[in-house]
């Protein structure tokens, strides 16, 4: 049992961290490198690390940001691939556990379905579905590594007719273990990173692969082996040239982004002008091609080694672009008049948008909302004590944001511990009330981020309110920037 002397606060645990992927084992990390005094555990619903690399098992599953910077910086990615396959990076992240000690502290299948914040204690209780029973633990500081979207629903899309489908119909999310689409005609619904992952990964089985889409993405062919990344590991010490290695990825990610935010025609020209080249001799860029919106307003596509415009080239997939006007029981026809033969349909259409787990949060037994709170510094949600969130970048690797969140609650924790506090609060000055203007939490104008808005929390134009921005300015607010304004210190 923990016991620290602030107020003679007793509790379970200092620390729990909810969820053993990504986000919950670089806080694991963290912590234990910084703070290396409280005791923690890790709960986790599943019956494994990994999280999204233990939940999707569709064909082709790979990251869709390369793996210099989404791996651990504490744990460098070594395998020459940027872009790998999620069974690769799910055997990453248990060696990475491992090899930290972290495994030990995991809690697998322990669902935390509710907790409570206790004033007089100064004290979270948590309520855990542990397997068949459910148990409670009392802790000081909760760090929520649970990602962003719902584990259990996908987002529902409206397709007109999909029940009459008689072939199979399946959601990525859940993908059946024995679904045989050899010699099959598979419609992927969708055009996100995962149909442009589907579609080269199913074609050499599957008799013909379609991606359908209501409007085009851009997509981004990159290199399976990087001349400047083979040049440093030729002509550079191994640690250094790890190093050089993740800061031009860092690097090439920001500059993209900045490009696109900045220039947005001219980011907009080169990339077509690029996916023309890729294209089979012939082929117009519209409709199929050309999107309507601006580079990253919604999430950029990457296929390694171009492998979604080979499988173009070769004759065994192809894009369909146009509105569902009905599916029947053997064929999706669209708007167009245009019709579609399946055998297999493929609902690609998105994820469902769900911080904190779907986590039900009160104060001394009163109810609170998460999309009632203001977000202070992309961390914590404004009058929930002690309770830390991380979220990654839509624009660059999740786990450089993971990351630069992990180093800046740790500072937090160091200062909370030092000082002699008890716990610590956002709180939203009456002056920022009546003058902040709200923003949007993710900067991105897709589907699934438009229905999600009514989930996630609030951020204003106030400095501490503020979204999300760029790894190395958010690393800079870790590490020096201001912890006092909007945040009470109580004891």
């Amino acid at each position: 049992m923990a016991t620290r002397r602030q107020d003679a606060i007793v509790a379970d645990y200092d620390v729990v961290i909810v969820g053993a992927g990504i986000s919950g084992i670089n806080f694991a990390y963290r912590l234990q490198e910084r703070n290396p005094e409280l005791s923690y555990c890790i709960l986790d619903g599943r019956h494994q690390v990994g999280g999204t690399w233990s939940l999707f098992q569709y064909p082709g599953i790979r990251s869709d940001s390369d793996l210099y910077t989404f791996g651990f910086p504490w744990r460098p990615w070594e395998e020459k691939q940027p872009i790998a396959r999620g069974s690769l990076i799910l055997k990453y992240l248990e060696a990475s556990a491992a090899e930290a000690g972290i495994d030990n502290k995991i809690k697998f299948n322990h669902r935390v379905d509710s907790m409570d914040w206790s004033s007089a204690s100064s004290t979270w209780t948590l309520n855990v579905t542990a397997g068949a029973g459910v148990v409670s633990m009392r802790v000081r500081f909760v760090l929520l590594g649970t990602g962003y979207y719902d584990y259990d629903e996908p987002l529902e899309a409206c397709i007109p007719g999909i029940d009459r489908f008689r072939g199979a119909v399946v959601h990525p999310q859940f993908w059946p273990r024995d679904l045989d689409y050899t010699g099959k005609n598979v419609v992927v619904i969708g055009s996100g990173a995962t149909a442009v992952t589907l579609l080269p990964s199913m074609a050499d089985k599957a008799a013909h692969t379609t991606m359908l889409q209501r409007s085009p993405t851009y997509i981004l062919a990159l290199p399976e082996n990087d001349p400047l990344d083979r040049a440093a590991r030729l002509l550079l010490p191994g640690a250094l040239a790890r190093r050089l290695i993740r800061f031009k990825w860092i690097l090439s990610a920001f500059l993209l982004a900045t490009l696109c935010r900045w220039f947005p025609q001219l980011a907009r020209a080169v990339i077509l002008w690029l996916t023309s080249r890729e294209l089979p001799s012939g082929t117009g860029m519209k409709p199929h091609f050309t999107p309507r919106y601006s580079p990253w307003e919604q999430r950029m596509c990457i296929c390694p080694g171009g492998d979604f415009f080979r499988c173009l080239r070769a004759g065994k997939a192809s894009v369909e672009t146009g509105v569902i006007e009905q599916v029947t029981e053997n064929t999706i026809r669209l708007e167009s008049g245009r019709e579609l033969h399946a055998d297999i349909i493929v609902t690609a259409t998105g994820l469902k948008v769900r911080l904190a787990g779907g986590i039900d949060f009160s104060l001394d037994g009163r109810p609170v909302r998460v999309p009632d709170c203001y977000s202070w510094k992309g961390c914590m949600l404004e009058n929930l004590p002690n309770l830390f969130y991380s979220m990654g970048y839509v624009n660059a690797s999740w786990t450089l944001g993971a990351d630069a969140t992990a180093q800046l609650v740790c500072r937090l924790l160091n200062k909370v511990m030092h000082g002699g506090f008890a716990h610590i609060v956002p709180r939203m000055s009456e002056e920022e009330k009546s003058t902040m203007s709200e923003l949007p939490f993710l900067p991105l104008k897709s589907t699934y981020v438009d229905r999600g808005k009514g989930v996630v929390p609030k951020v204003g134009n106030s400095q501490q309110w503020l979204p999300r921005s760029y790894y190395w300015k958010d690393l800079a607010h870790a590490w020096w920037g201001d912890v006092q304004s909007g945040m009470e210190w109580l004891r």
